[in-house]
């Protein structure tokens, strides 16, 4: 919950007021941090994020209709021109279109208000990159026409359809591999962004964590946080032992003797 107060007087402020009651500061509409980064549709009034192009039905409809009615030429030239589009996820409106709600306000109208959090905002992430499931199952699905095309071409002897078919394999192809591609890269995100977990958790346990300890701390199951620390496990930064009681931790040098490193030049 975001406290408003005058950073002219420190009043509190009721939500809706545009001024202070006592010292007379203007106070922006808009100013909870939380919502800083909220957009709005200047169509629907949807307060929130754009989402992509292809996932609402009318357009995977509107593409996969033309790819049947022009074997797959225009589909893919579609989906070429949308795929990096954003739109509303009620009305379908270009989110480039979409401002700030309360838009309006100059920067010194906003200045002499101030929103403190009674919680600390949470650290944000890098966003992941796109599965490429989109490219993957249009690429799929013109794969599909391209191997019907080319089968009644053959069974009727004309000429054409297999000529067609044969080009839209290939596109069909190189979709699938640019999906399958970007699927690859976003598990090397998750990956990555995983082990910076990890080295963190790390840190705070002063260098030794256990299978236990990471499934906890980064809510995972236990076979999944094994699979982790054994892809960390390079005998080196990261290095595995087994206590005399048969518990297989994983040590990090690194962070548990970080506070000795540097200290030889000073001895000697």
């Amino acid at each position: 919950m975001d406290l408003m107060r005058c950073s002219t007087c420190g009043e509190t402020l009721r939500a809706g007021e545009a001024r202070c009651p006592t010292c007379g500061a203007a106070v922006a509409s808009r100013v909870p941090v939380s919502q800083r980064h909220v957009r709005q549709c200047p169509r629907c009034a949807y307060r929130g994020d754009g989402i992509s192009y292809f996932r609402k039905a009318s357009h995977i409809g509107l593409l996969v209709g033309l790819s049947v009615f022009t074997y797959g030429v225009g589909g893919v030239v579609y989906y070429a021109l949308r795929r990096r589009r954003r739109v509303c996820p009620n009305c379908g409106l270009g989110w480039e279109h979409s401002r700030e709600p309360g838009e309006g306000f100059s920067t010194e109208e906003l200045a002499p208000v101030k929103a403190r959090s009674t919680a600390a905002a949470p650290t944000r992430e890098a966003p992941l990159p796109p599965s490429g499931i989109g490219r993957r199952v249009f690429g799929g699905s013109l794969a599909v026409l391209a191997t019907i095309m080319i089968t009644a071409g053959i069974s009727t002897s004309v000429f054409e359809p297999v000529v067609i078919g044969s080009a839209i394999g290939m596109a069909g192809s190189g979709l699938f591999l640019w999906g399958w591609k970007a699927l690859q890269q976003r598990r090397e995100s998750v990956l990555n962004a995983l082990n910076r977990r990890v080295l963190m958790l790390a840190t705070r346990r002063e260098g030794v964590l256990t299978v236990t300890d990471v499934a906890a701390e980064l809510d995972l199951t236990i076979p999944a946080a094994e699979k982790i620390m054994v892809a960390m496990d390079d005998g080196f930064r990261v290095r595995s032992e087994i206590t005399d009681d048969g518990v297989l931790y994983y040590e990090f040098p690194e962070v548990r003797h970080r506070g000795k490193l540097g200290s030889g030049d000073a001895d000697q």
